[in-house]
């Protein structure tokens, strides 16, 4: 069901969205906050350039927002029309599952972000000059 060659992969595995060969990320542990955004430079398997332009991952907060709210709004559902509880007690577990799943979404956000701009090709492990 995931293999290599979709987007579906590459966002959530981090890999290379060109290659799908290696991860992006210096760390893959998420939740190790200092180094959440720490990624390579470049893909060493196929040369892909990760940060495209200077503040390319701006891009990525807009993503983030709607991950965030289809992550509160499932919270919310869950919480409130499924298990039943009162309001206040659904806004503190929208809340709770927001902080808890803050560094996923951010990962998820740029991963999403760069697959929009750059796509997979079986062939950049075959030419590794595409640098």
């Amino acid at each position: 069901m995931l293999k290599k060659g979709t987007k579906l992969y590459s966002i959530l595995t981090g890999s290379c969205p060109k290659c799908h060969e290696e991860s992006m990320y210096l760390d893959n542990n998420m939740y190790n906050l200092s180094s959440i955004f720490k990624m390579h430079d470049h893909c060493s398997h196929c040369g892909t350039k990760y940060k495209i332009e200077p503040s390319f991952f701006y891009g990525a907060m807009y993503v983030s927002y709607g991950v965030g709210v289809a992550v509160a709004v499932a919270a919310f559902v869950l919480s409130y029309l499924i298990i039943g509880s009162s309001l206040k007690t659904s806004f503190i577990a929208i809340v709770g599952s927001l902080i808890v799943f803050m560094p996923i979404i951010m990962r998820f956000s740029r991963n999403i972000w760069i697959n929009f701009f750059i796509k997979y090709d079986p062939k950049s492990l075959k030419n590794p000059s595409n640098k």
